[in-house]
């Protein structure tokens, strides 16, 4: 829905998904999967071990020195978590959104990606390199405050709702997952918006046209000016439901 054009009046998820089976077929809801399941893979498990291996180092400090783990330090963890897995992981996102953005292309633009490792290879061999890296900055940026809102939320959340509340162990997880959810959704959706339509740029443009976006700053005033603050929001429940099974 990042993708799309929303000048001619509002984009609903059902709207882009029936456009996309009308045109492709059912099975093309799923263009990307190969390159969303290795982005778990690399992003997933790398933000979890790191941030649990953090949080469990500061424990034990905070312990040596008889207090205990403030938010703050939980923040610390998961922004740090964040950053390196996203640093690893950026080359899968890449190509999760180039495959994912296949299917909104006219046929002869699209590029038929194989598979995730295909198009990591191709989006490489045309662009070199660092087109890997494209958008590294938002992605990195993104991550950090997805795991500031997801595991830093949740890990403080179910401490002060053990702390004042008397609940049973899966009701405080399941109201810390929810509150962690939406904190990590509202902070972090407009560094996806962003990150999302800079990694989508075709690095194998015209050489006489220029990407519409010069950089991270330049695509936040571009989509201000055009559309406003409340863009980056408007499609907040869709990415809210893609995100908080997460938490």
């Amino acid at each position: 829905m990042q993708l799309t054009d929303h000048s001619n009046g509002r984009v609903s998820p059902w709207n882009v998904a029936r456009g996309v089976v009308a045109r492709d077929g059912l099975l093309n809801l799923y263009q990307g999967l190969s390159a969303g399941l290795l982005r778990q893979l690399v992003y997933g498990t790398l933000r979890l071990g790191l941030f649990t291996t953090f949080e469990k180092s500061l424990e034990r400090r905070a312990r040596e020195q008889s207090r205990t783990l403030g938010f703050g330090e939980r923040a610390a963890a998961g922004l740090s978590a964040g950053a390196l897995a996203a640093l690893a992981g950026t080359p899968t996102e890449v190509a999760l959104i180039r495959m994912q953005a296949d299917s909104m292309r006219p046929i002869a633009q699209r590029g038929n990606y194989s598979s995730a490792f295909n198009a990591i290879w191709r989006i490489a061999r045309e662009g070199g390199p660092l087109s890997l890296w494209k958008g590294g900055a938002p992605t990195i940026i993104r991550a950090m405050s997805t795991n500031f809102g997801q595991l830093a939320f949740f890990s403080e959340s179910k401490h002060q709702i053990n702390k004042y509340f008397s609940m049973s162990r899966q009701e405080c997880t399941a109201l810390a997952a929810t509150i962690a959810g939406f904190a990590g959704a509202f902070i972090s959706l407009p560094f996806d918006f962003v990150k999302t339509r800079l990694q989508n740029q075709s690095m194998a443009a015209p050489s006489n046209s220029l990407p519409a976006y010069s950089g991270t700053m330049d695509c936040f005033i571009k989509v201000i000016r055009k559309d406003g603050v409340l863009r980056f929001y408007r499609d907040f429940w869709p990415y809210f439901f893609r995100i908080a099974p997460h938490s």
